[in-house]
């Protein structure tokens, strides 16, 4: 399993991550009341809203997250996001291996 704790401490990652939170992940907390490692669940996050948000991500900073990484642990906070986000793999990686 992945660390909890964010790999790098990216302020701009971590504001775009509220931003898509905010805007896919139908919380009835609103973002801004909630810390990093507040349990996004706990927040209102379902199962559905949680693959919209991995779809933002994904699009937001153009990578995918590989298989393994697809569990419910992944997207449990703001911080497991942004370690999930370090290990991802880049699309423009995913296009030169094809």
């Amino acid at each position: 399993m992945l660390p909890v704790e964010p790999v790098e401490n990216n302020n701009n990652m971590t504001d775009t991550i509220r931003r898509l939170l905010a805007q896919n992940g139908k919380l009835h907390t609103p973002i801004e009341q909630l810390s990093n490692s507040a349990d996004l669940y706990d927040a209102g996050l379902t199962p559905f809203a949680a693959i919209r948000v991995m779809l933002a991500l994904e699009e937001a900073f153009d990578v995918e997250f590989p298989p393994e990484m697809l569990r419910r642990q992944s997207f449990s906070s703001i911080d497991a996001i942004s370690a999930c986000l370090a290990h991802a793999t880049p699309i423009a990686k995913l296009r030169r291996a094809a």
